[in-house]
């Protein structure tokens, strides 16, 4: 049997060759598809504790956006077999293509479902068969997904960027493509190819916007099913996409206040308390993630405050603040657990 320590050394192994990241304070690039882009500075990636800080993970979802089904299966398959990815015969196994199968990799570890191609404690509460929502059947499991992408760390660097750092509601795909060269190649010096920001801003709007109805059926036609949370619409023009900024009939509020409580366990530092406005504006928050408004944000902190004591939105001398007693993360899984 492996040592804990080689077992743990094997799992860094396996996370490195999927997102290139290295426990050294260096640039690495991927060892598994040597095309893509992605430069990584130093990052612990252990999902148990709280994480804080960003890896830079490029163009590794093949120009696949998350298909129906796709989630849950590599998840079932991962579970009966950590080493399906790697099996020769893995597109006869999961019936898809080559390319496909080292997407349905990405998008699971990425969703954070899987780490080094195992079943995280999230990925067994959500899609485990005695899970939450084994068939993500409740658009609120799409939610928490988007919500699990988007928290640190993040290994979608594009979407992360456009959500948290991207400041334009109405824009253009030109616009978003120089926003990225201008941060990551300006700005952070990373050599990364404009290809790239490409391949992730067209995976990233077919996976929110519902796309126009074409004559035929093709398999890239199949619409992505995150654009049922209709975060992103064109606006007239199909050149031109928009936020849907405020209230999300869909988004119920337990999704939200455990985002908040997940954020507000970054950096609780022993305190209760959060400034709404930090929950709504600063970068990773969940008021950007789901493009919410204030007044959208306390109506769900409110509501979820009516059933749960151990929650509440105060207003002291003109600042809002949410408030806790219990610790944030045990807190959150309760509030998902209940809905659920």
């Amino acid at each position: 049997m492996l040592s804990e320590a080689n077992a743990s050394e094997n799992a860094s192994e396996k996370q490195v060759a999927l997102f290139g990241v290295s426990s050294e304070n260096k640039y690495v690039r991927s060892n598994v598809c040597p095309n893509s882009q992605i430069m990584v500075k130093q990052s612990s990636l252990d999902l148990g504790e709280v994480e804080t800080r960003n890896p830079s993970v490029f163009a590794r979802h093949e120009t696949f956006h998350p298909r129906f089904g796709w989630l849950k299966k590599g998840f079932d398959q991962a579970s009966q077999d950590p080493q399906i990815f790697l099996d020769p015969a893995a597109a006869v196994r999961l019936g898809v293509g080559k390319n496909m199968v080292r997407s349905i990799r990405y998008w699971a570890q990425a969703f954070k479902l899987l780490q080094a191609d195992q079943p995280t404690e999230f990925g067994r509460r959500l899609l485990s068969y005695t899970g939450w929502d084994p068939f993500l059947e409740d658009v609120a499991s799409l939610w928490l997904l988007h919500w699990e992408l988007l928290k640190l760390p993040c290994y979608a660097t594009t979407w992360h960027f456009t959500f948290n750092e991207f400041k334009a509601v109405e824009f253009t795909e030109l616009d978003l493509l120089n926003a990225l060269e201008k941060h990551y190649q300006d700005e952070q010096g990373l050599r990364i190819a404009s290809s790239s920001f490409q391949k992730d801003l067209r995976c990233l709007l077919k996976m929110y916007v519902e796309q126009p109805s074409k004559s035929g059926f093709t398999e890239d036609s199949i619409d992505c099913p995150f654009t049922e949370l209709g975060l992103l619409h064109t606006a007239g023009d199909a050149r031109i996409y928009t936020f849907r900024v405020g209230t999300k009939r869909n988004l119920p509020p337990a999704v939200v206040v455990a985002a908040c409580l997940e954020f507000a366990a970054q950096e609780r530092r022993g305190q209760g308390t959060i400034a709404v406005s930090r929950l709504l504006y600063e970068a990773g928050s969940p008021g950007l993630a789901f493009k919410l408004s204030e007044s959208a944000l306390c109506d769900a902190i409110e509501r979820m405050a009516q059933r749960h004591d151990q929650i509440s939105l105060s207003d002291a001398a003109g600042l809002i603040q949410f408030s806790f007693t219990a610790d944030p993360l045990v807190l959150a899984e309760q509030i998902l657990q209940d809905y659920y």
